[in-house]
């Protein structure tokens, strides 16, 4: 034994990840019982994996060196390990074989040595990447801030493992060993290699499931005769009929079905689990309690995922989130994805590789669209609704509760997936928005994003699915998605609407809209519409009478698509009295396939992708023009296009990365003073412990922590006298502002407690006076502060808070009642590129009165991003900051200065989306 106390098993350091290859496993802190499976790893590895580790060809460990390694502090003496299901003979169900250990030992405060063992089987598949992850933010959990790592110069996988990783890394050979230092703090390279990384693979993984061509269902089987079907025997039969009617390219193998299996050529019957033969996938439709067991016995038939199908999880409450749990660890120990519980399943339509796995009677059409939701009822309406309008998809995937495989695990997919071009999401709940919002902007930057947002606000949860609560005001969703680049939509109507206008038409080149409708009066409704969606009216636009020639027609439209007429085209054709004709449809389609022109309609008897709006490009390409029930949501779709098209096109800028930030000095006053206010220590900064709001910090505490990110606070004494009022201001420098220190009047002028530009010490007293019988009044003990003048300019609120489920969050107003009540303030998630704290800053109504609104002077508003760009950055780095308020800054005619802090801590609790890969669990 080690001697040393022992801390508390860090259940928090559990994790299911992805490895390169797409399958997963699960990484823990090792424990004493690991000791005979530890000795097995050993065993198993070859003797060149053992001289890596130890310098010399160990075959067994020593008792002793058992003892060493599973017994550890989990502090200064951590070790974790990434396990699997045992496949020893004689393991029982909750055996574990070790693949990987990785551990760290503290040599001197902040110093740990640092080493890696991973299984012959597994290298090569990104194992030590993840474990040196892992480890990583366990160190910095424990002030650990630097790794040395004495390594072998022909252990070259172990070198690149440190050298890829991102950080600052430093290498000395000596004596025939490479030393390899690593600084822990992360860096701009080691969060985009592990973004990289992380993309791989789950895109991967999603490959795996995507192109599963042998998949085995797995019934309730046989109920009594006279018994009511059950919900999964339901599922099975409907599988089933699907698979008759159309098995796609997916050979079915299916176990335990109640109703027998139909004699099918893609479908064959098993008679029990000795008899199932390797399968990439399976769908399970039995009840929940039966779910872990079949998963267990998928272990060694090949299988990269399972698709539950049947309900009775989360949903039902404690027992069933249990059962959940378990489902999920079963199947990450196995290397296996989870799709659901109450899944609608999985559909693929590319040629030759067409996956029919899922609830849906007849599979959508082929096309470019990925489409991905949660719950099969929702599937069942997009699904209606695709086959409706003729609009053909790529994939199409329900996650039902998304316990495991989301909608981030979809992106990271078809951003490599050239069989989708548009991607659609239907979004009950967004369980991570901080990496929603990551991958979202990479994939939207390459291809277009569609997303609905059941409930619009994103607020409200649905029975099943885990989700952390939040206090982020309705408007953070918005921003986030604004932030992301996504194309918002209101509802499915309107998704399926943006998404036809992408499928078949290209991104136009500006926001100039010519319009063609069958009437003056309608060309003014059109053109009205268009306006309210950002659109400029093209002078080319022009209308049709009723009584048009064939000639007219093709002369009209012929203008109207003419070389530089417009960016994009509105028709509309609705006859009064005449039947409509094909002409103008057929001829709005060929000059749409000629010239590239984004183009919609709306045209009477007309809807999705009809063969009247279809033509032939110049080079061969078939070209459809999508049509719309009404003006208006032409219109809209449009306009949502050319907002995404100028997005695409605008420079989005490169992370904020303000100088003169000292983060080791900021983390050390934090931990400092979260131990000061957890033992009552006096004088350390931190006020009293205000529940779970956190501890408020003193004005000098906040003042040191904001300086080691380079805002400066005002000077400013608190006094209580007269004559303490008069010294205070002898000492700032006159003129000075007089302020209450209350809560209540801090920031009141109409309250009387706030005096600006008091030159002279009688002046100052006299302030005071009436001050303190305000203060008195109000039932308050009569406090004040002094600062001397700040220039003058316009008055703002920089704020942070840490929200639990989007992390930090930034926000920009200008000061004043009127905004607060008007809601009028921009918010921003965290990391922030330049181009986003421009936004931030112009974004809110106000923002005129910073730009010299009527004759004041101009603010600096360079300064003033400056300011929120460090707020940001601080809010990002340190997530023990509940909250942060700079009110006011006062942006002046040059700079901007910060009058006033205030912030709170508390310990922090892991972010959705940490310096760490992890899968949901």
């Amino acid at each position: 034994m080690t001697g040393e106390a022992t801390t508390a098993y860090p259940v928090a350091w559990e994790a299911d990840v992805v490895l390169r290859d797409g399958t997963t496993t699960h990484v823990r802190p090792i424990r004493p019982e690991d000791a005979d499976a530890l000795q097995r790893f050993q065993m198993r590895q070859s003797e060149r994996s053992a001289y890596f580790r130890f310098f010399a060809p160990v075959r067994r460990l020593t008792d002793r060196e058992l003892e060493l390694f599973t017994h550890v502090d989990h502090v200064r003496r951590v070790a974790l390990v990434a396990v699997r299901p045992s496949t020893e003979p004689d393991a029982g169900p909750g055996d574990e074989d070790i693949i990987g250990v990785a551990r760290y030992d503290v040599v001197e405060p902040g110093l740990a040595e640092v080493a890696f063992n991973i299984g012959d089987a597994f290298q090569g598949m990104g194992l030590g990447s993840v474990l040196l992850e892992h480890l990583a933010a366990a160190a910095r959990e424990r002030g650990v801030r630097r790794f040395t790592a004495d390594v072998l110069p022909q252990n070259g996988s172990m070198l690149a493992v440190f050298r890829d990783a991102g950080y600052a890394v430093r290498q000395q050979l000596d004596d025939g060993v490479v030393t390899v230092s690593v600084d822990l703090d992360p860096t701009d390279r080691s969060r985009e290699v592990m973004a990289d990384r992380e993309h791989r693979a789950e895109a991967r993984s999603m490959q795996g499931l995507l192109s599963a061509r042998r998949v085995l269902l797995v019934g309730p089987g046989h109920r009594e005769a006279g018994a009511a079907p059950a919900a999964e025997a339901l599922l099975v039969a409907r599988v089933l009929e699907a698979a008759v009617t159309d098995p796609g390219d997916t050979e079915l193998f299916v176990l335990d079905a109640p109703g027998g299996v139909p004699d099918a050529p893609a479908v064959q019957a098993v008679g029990s689990w000795a008899e199932v033969p390797d399968v990439d996938l399976a769908l399970l439709a039995l009840p929940a309690a039966d779910a872990v067991a079949a998963v267990r016995r998928l272990a060694g038939k090949g299988c990269r995922g399972v698709v539950v199908l049947s309900a009775g999880f989360a949903e039902t409450g404690p027992e069933g989130l249990a059962r959940q749990r378990e489902l999920l660890r079963a199947a990450h120990g196995l290397g296996m994805r989870v799709v659901g519980p109450a899944s609608y399943g999985l559909l693929t339509t590319a040629p030759g590789a067409r996956l029919h796995a899922s609830l849906a009677e007849r599979p959508p059409a082929a096309g470019v669209v990925g489409v991905f939701c949660q719950s099969a009822p929702a599937a069942v309406t997009l699904g209606a609704t695709l086959e409706r309008r003729g609009l053909g998809v790529s994939a199409l995937v329900s996650a039902g509760h998304r316990a495991d495989v989301s909608g981030n695990d979809l992106m990271q997919h078809w951003l490599q997936d050239d069989a989708t071009q548009v991607v659609c999401l239907y979004l009950e709940s967004i369980g991570n928005p901080r990496k929603f919002s990551r991958v979202a902007r990479r994939l939207a930057a390459e291809k277009p994003v569609v997303v609905v947002v059941a409930g619009r606000s994103g607020q409200v949860v649905p029975p099943g699915h885990a989700v952390r609560a939040t206090r982020a005001p309705r408007a953070m969703l918005d921003e986030m998605l604004r932030q992301s680049g996504v194309i918002r939509a209101d509802n499915t109507h309107q998704l399926m609407d943006v998404a036809q206008v992408l499928a078949h038409q290209p991104l136009p080149a500006g926001g100039r809209v010519g319009i063609l409708a069958s009437s003056a009066a309608l060309a003014a409704l059109v053109a009205e519409a268009a306006a309210a969606h950002g659109l400029v009216v093209a002078a080319s636009s022009d209308y049709l009478s009723a009584d048009r020639s064939a000639q007219e027609v093709v002369r009209t439209v012929e203008g109207l698509y003419a070389d530089g007429a417009c960016d994009a085209v509105v028709v509309v054709d609705v006859p009064v009295v005449m039947p409509r004709g094909d002409t103008l449809a057929r001829a709005v389609a060929e000059a749409a396939a000629r010239t590239g022109r984004t183009t919609v309609v709306s045209m009477l008897g007309l809807h999705g992708m009809p063969d009247e709006l279809a033509a032939t490009a110049p080079d061969g390409a078939a070209v459809r023009v999508p049509a719309f029930s009404t003006p208006e949501d032409a219109v809209a779709a449009l306009g949502k296009v050319v907002a995404y098209a100028g997005w695409r096109t605008r420079e989005r800028g490169a992370p904020v990365r303000p100088s003169g930030v000292d983060r080791v000095r900021a983390r050390r006053l934090v931990e400092q003073h979260l131990r000061a206010a957890s033992s009552g220590s006096a004088g350390s900064g931190a006020l009293a412990p205000d529940g779970e709001n956190g501890v408020l910090l003193d004005e000098d505490a906040v003042s040191e922590l904001l300086a080691c990110y380079g805002v400066t606070v005002w000077p400013a004494r608190r006094v209580a006298t007269p004559e303490e009022a008069v010294a205070a201001a002898d000492e700032l420098g006159w003129p000075v502002a007089l302020k209450s220190a209350s809560q209540v009047l801090r920031h009141r002028t109409d309250l009387g407690g706030v005096r600006l530009d008091l030159g002279d010490a009688e002046d100052l007293r006299e302030s005071v006076e009436r001050m303190s019988a305000v203060s008195r009044a109000a039932g308050l003990e009569p406090a004040f502060e002094v600062q001397s003048m700040a220039p003058p300019g316009v008055a703002c609120v920089v704020r942070s808070v840490e929200d639990p489920l989007f992390g930090p969050i930034v926000s920009f107003g200008l000061a004043g009642d009127a905004v607060e009540l008007l809601g009028d303030v921009a918010y921003g998630v965290p990391p922030l590129t330049d181009v986003d704290v421009h936004d931030l800053v112009r974004s809110v109504r106000a923002a005129p009165r910073l730009f010299g609104y009527q004759g004041a002077p101009h603010a600096d508003v360079g300064a003033l991003e400056d300011v929120a760009a460090r707020v940001s950055v601080l809010a990002d780095d340190l997530p023990e900051l509940a909250a942060l308020e700079l009110y006011p800054v006062v942006a002046a005619e040059h700079g901007a200065t910060v009058l006033h802090a205030t912030a709170r801590l508390r310990p922090a609790t892991e972010r959705r989306d940490p310096l760490r890969r992890v899968l949901p669990a």
